[in-house]
């Protein structure tokens, strides 16, 4: 049972790695919108960080599930 507890927290941590992909993709779009047309900074923000808090739910999210398996 305990070898398939630390596949689970790599599967956890594989899509943590994902997460992170997801919010360095985020910051780079809006460097390269806001680089392009600064006029739209303040729209483009709002929709990327109501983006980031989403990803980083998914990231925490998946680490309470990698620490709640070694828990029980």
């Amino acid at each position: 049972m305990e070898p398939m507890v630390y596949i689970s927290a790599a599967i956890c941590a594989l899509s943590m790695t994902v997460a992170a992909w997801g919010v360095t993709k985020i910051w780079t779009t809006i460097i390269t919108t806001v680089g392009r047309n600064p006029q739209v900074k303040k729209d483009v923000n709002t929709y990327a960080l109501i983006g980031f808090a989403t990803v980083e739910a998914i990231a925490l999210y998946a680490l309470v599930i990698a620490i709640l398996m070694f828990i029980m």
